[in-house]
């Protein structure tokens, strides 16, 4: 098993809400419960009453309450879970409305934080979802936000769902084509936007996009810009365009008019990573997102109102939907935007000791990236509030894992965790009651049924298997959009093993009831833990006349995956250094300057398969020097030896 890097003391495990929901479990079940693992156990064997106690545990607002849990956990697609409840999204992020602060925000530009209380964040959630009601805005309509991850964008989204609205947001680094793939699938009604952004010091406008995009979608029937790095930004050229606090009703005090709705009825709409062809839009619903965050909110992350929890994120990741549920717990959320290096890679840890964070969010590749910058938070910032450090977006090295022991603090909760998307949550997770191992994530989730299943998909313990989920929950997409029959959702999850959900890692369940991520078992690209799809960088490269064709792989790196752009040319031309910026230009000024490869090389030929499919999997493993399994499937097998011993990805 090895030796754990931290132990909660007996004290500190008894004043976790872990504790006090098993002690909970105990009473109202009659159990004898002691441990994370019996808790597990009993959760994933008694998947409905299990999601009834955190349901009533959590205190969920419900007008109605549920007549059944869930109709049948074997459904795989299509459960339904809490039929019969009427709630509102919105409602229960904001049942409080007190003085205390619920939004900090600390752009990289601003010298500093701005904060607004939970009776202030009601009124201003209040006064636009008046004016998007006086519009006509509808239950099931579609609100997209094109923003920073500020205060602003928060207001949005709860005034979104607060009238039974689709909320729907991706980061403002997105080129024209990047937004157009997502926005352009769900015809949004009302697009929100700021001026522009900052990151690493310099200010990107988004308003000559936003015009471009308003031209392509005409859908859209207003424009909200929000100032942020112009205080009076020229806004006569966008179509439909109003200023955030002109848009902003000018009545005060308003009650809001919380819509009842179904629990499946859509919240979010999420984007896959488009590997094969325009992003999939993933559809979840109101109660199965509330429950699950307050479950990992409060539960795995033992959140309180005490807390300040910070995530760096963008709007366009789930972890920024995630962070902003921990308004229903009632703590302080901390928002960020900008680059986590600026003005040096001290700035996040300032931020933290500054504002007493007690929670602090980030990605692998942060962790190892400050390691690597010689930072030792430790030594220079008082970090005494901080009780947890979470990481995602990509496996945490076992090297990081002691960094945060040795050089952040050495008595925190490390909680790795892994999930995504697709389930606007984790299938593994934090156990503020557990040990924590170097690289392993502390447990599968309460109510997760996870298990590693080997090549023959049958359950396995010990060894590498395709991370699988043997039931529902209540956070899988309630559909994906524009997909009448279900084929595209069926096709995602359930094609692999019929009636299992397939997530696509790689994991090995441990011997100390944790987990270990070996990483993707697709094709999808997860530079930094930011999800890439193929597709994105090959509608890029397509425009370019001198590329004939290309394949885009990730390599692993130093810790983390980087992406190799193979480019077939025309005869004749040349990968000098004009072609190459060409080539990266185009990436980043139409998609984002992560879909930028860290390496392009020519290469005689790309192998396809006998259908006409690129077989991305194959030219890993070989760049990987990893054995490439049935090769009779490839139309031109000979094109991988093209791939091998290549001195560019030596370095």
């Amino acid at each position: 098993m090895g030796k754990p890097l931290w132990q909660p003391s007996r004290e500190r495990i008894g004043r976790t809400n872990m504790h006090r929901f098993m002690q909970h479990v105990n009473r109202r079940h009659d159990k004898d419960f002691n441990t994370y693992d019996d808790l597990y156990r009993w959760s994933v064997e008694e998947i409905p009453v299990f999601w009834e106690t955190v349901w009533n545990f959590s205190g969920v607002i419900a007008s109605k309450p549920f007549d059944a849990v869930v109709d049948d956990v074997t459904k795989l697609p299509g459960a339904k879970w809490f039929a019969g409840a009427r709630l509102n999204f919105a409602e229960n992020l904001l049942r409080f409305r007190d003085d205390r602060i619920a939004l900090s925000f600390k752009g990289e530009n601003k010298s500093h934080t701005v904060n607004l209380t939970y009776a202030e964040l009601y009124d201003r959630v209040a006064r636009m979802a008046r004016s998007l009601r006086q519009m006509g805005i509808q239950p099931g309509d579609r609100i997209a936000g094109f923003m920073p991850n500020m205060i602003e964008t928060v207001i949005g989204m709860l005034a979104t769902s607060s009238l039974g609205a689709v909320w729907s947001s991706c980061s403002p680094d997105f080129g024209i084509k990047g937004v157009l793939d997502r926005f352009g699938q769900i015809q949004p009604r009302v697009l929100m936007t700021a001026n522009g952004y900052s990151y690493n010091g310099k200010a990107v406008d988004c308003l000559a996009r936003i015009t471009d995009v308003v031209s392509q979608i005409p859908s859209i029937e207003r424009v909200i810009v929000v100032p942020y790095t112009d205080a009076h930004p020229d806004i006569s050229g966008v179509p439909h365009a109003i200023q955030f606090d002109d848009f902003l009703s000018p009545e005060t005090g308003l009650d809001i008019d919380f819509v009842q709705l179904p629990a499946d009825h859509p919240l979010y709409i999420m984007y896959s990573s488009g590997t094969t062809g325009v992003p999939k839009c993933i559809v979840h619903g109101i109660g199965g997102t509330l429950i699950q965050h307050l479950k990992e909110l409060v539960l795995h992350t033992d959140l309180n109102r005490d807390d300040t929890i910070f995530y760096f994120t963008t709007c366009g990741w789930m972890m920024w939907n995630w962070l902003v549920s921990s308004l229903a717990v009632g703590a302080r959320v901390l928002l960020f935007d900008g680059s986590p290096f600026y003005p040096g890679p001290e700035a996040l840890w300032q931020l933290a000791e500054k504002e007493g964070v007690s929670i602090f969010g980030t990605s692998a590749k942060y962790l190892a990236a400050v390691e690597k910058a010689g930072l030792k938070p430790s030594e220079t910032f008082d970090l005494d509030q901080l009780k947890a450090v979470l990481s995602t977006g990509s496996p945490l090295s076992v090297e990081s894992f002691e960094y945060v022991y040795r050089d952040i603090k050495a008595d925190l909760c490390l909680s790795s965790i892994s999930g995504g998307t697709d389930i606007i949550s984790c299938f593994a997770l934090g156990n503020p009651m557990g040990p924590v191992y170097p690289g392993e994530l502390q447990c599968r989730g309460l109510g997760m049924n996870v298990v590693a299943f080997n090549d023959a998909g049958q359950p396995v313990s010990g060894e590498k298997g395709e991370l699988v989920c043997l039931a529902a929950a209540p956070s899988m997409p309630i559909n994906f959009w524009n997909d009448p029959d279900g084929a595209k959702y069926t096709s995602a999850y359930f094609e692999l093993h019929p009636g299992v959900w397939s997530h696509g890692d790689y994991i090995e369940i441990t011997g100390n009831g944790g987990v270990i991520i070996y990483g993707r078992s697709d094709a999808t690209l997860n530079p930094g833990g930011v999800r890439i799809g193929t597709a994105e960088i090959y509608r890029q490269v397509e425009t370019i006349p001198h590329v004939l064709d290309s394949i885009v792989v990730g390599q692993d790196w130093d810790d983390d995956v980087r992406v190799i752009l193979f480019v077939k040319l025309m005869d004749g031309v040349e990968l000098d250094a004009a072609l190459e910026k060409c080539i990266r230009d185009t990436i980043r000024q139409n998609a984002t300057p992560r879909h930028v490869p860290a390496r392009i090389i020519a290469i005689p030929d790309i192998p396809y398969t006998i259908s006409g499919k690129k077989v991305e999997l194959a030219v890993r493993k070989v760049i990987q020097e990893q054995p490439v399994k049935n090769k009779d499937a490839l139309a031109n097998p000979g094109a991988l030896d093209y791939y091998r011993d290549l001195a560019a990805l030596k370095v």
